[in-house]
């Protein structure tokens, strides 16, 4: 038992021993200055030191811009722009794919591929993306009695409003008899008019190009989006006077007449007037004779 106390006494002894370090002056040997110092002292001073050393380093990391200059560290501004441009490229994303709904639905259109029974407001345009959240609404009965009273008051007008565009109106495309009329029934979602060949088509309003290619069913077809939610298309034409993405005016010459396409039995315009997604009897609105 006494050996072992031996040993931690010699320990203690040895940390508690005091040293003197003293400066010379080495020309002269005259003492600057000097320290009485103990091995205890050192360990303290140098582990106080260290701690000191890497709360500051981290003081220096966490809250000043010096962490820049550390490899691995990014800055603020180049996170800022990260940042802007993610929120940029999923905005360009979701439009994207809002474009590619609508000229699927125009496509669609074009093939016939169209169910009335399934048809509402937003068949036409692009429908809305599935993973947004969005927050339900109760309905009151008022609000139901307003929407019946506002749907009822617009059934029979092409506009949103009449008295809002009552300064709109539609130019018909080409005169002519018509042959074969709009029927729902049947899938026909326009007005066949019969004319001469080459005769010359023309916008029924301003508007923009939005398609005008060739498909084999139909020929040369052209659509054009007009203000208030209205397309116009043209099928079997001859020719193309304009491209996609041209401005045209209410009477301008976009086309002329033909046979074109394999759903054709002579030279005739196929005439289709689309309103807000859902089609509506052109001659309802404009007089072919």
């Amino acid at each position: 038992m006494a050996e072992n106390t031996k040993p931690k006494k010699k320990f203690t002894k040895k940390l508690l021993h005091k040293y003197r370090m003293v400066v010379l002056n080495e020309d002269t040997f005259e003492e600057r200055f000097s320290f009485r110092l103990t091995r205890l002292n050192v360990f303290v001073a140098v582990g106080i030191s260290a701690i000191l050393l890497i709360a500051m380093t981290t003081f220096l990391i966490a809250f000043t811009p010096l962490r820049e200059y550390i490899p691995g560290y990014s800055s603020a501004a180049l996170k800022e722009k990260a940042t802007k441009l993610a929120y940029t490229s999923d905005s360009l994303q979701n439009r994207m794919r809002m474009n590619d709904q609508y000229l699927k639905s125009i496509q669609d259109a074009l093939r016939g591929e169209f169910d009335v029974e399934q048809v509402d407001r937003d068949s036409i345009l692009s429908q809305p993306i599935t993973d947004l959240e969005y927050q339900e609404i109760n309905r009151i009965k008022a609000d139901s009695l307003l929407r019946e009273e506002v749907a009822q008051e617009d059934k029979y007008n092409i506009l949103p409003t009449a008295t809002d565009n009552i300064n709109f109106s539609l130019f018909p495309p080409v005169k002519g008899t018509i042959s074969e009329s709009y029927n729902i029934e049947n899938k026909h979602y326009a007005i066949d008019i019969v004319t001469t060949r080459n005769s010359p088509i023309k916008s029924v309003a301003d508007g923009r190009v939005i398609f005008a290619e060739w498909t084999a069913e139909t020929g040369y077809v052209i659509i054009i989006e007009h203000s208030y939610g209205l397309l116009s298309v043209y099928k079997h034409n001859a020719s193309l006077s304009k491209s996609q993405g041209d401005i045209v005016r209410s009477g301008e010459v976009i086309a002329t007449a033909g046979n074109t396409g394999e759903f054709t039995t002579g030279p005739h315009l196929h005439f289709e007037l689309w309103n807000e997604g859902n089609p509506v009897d052109p001659s309802e609105y404009i007089d072919f004779n």
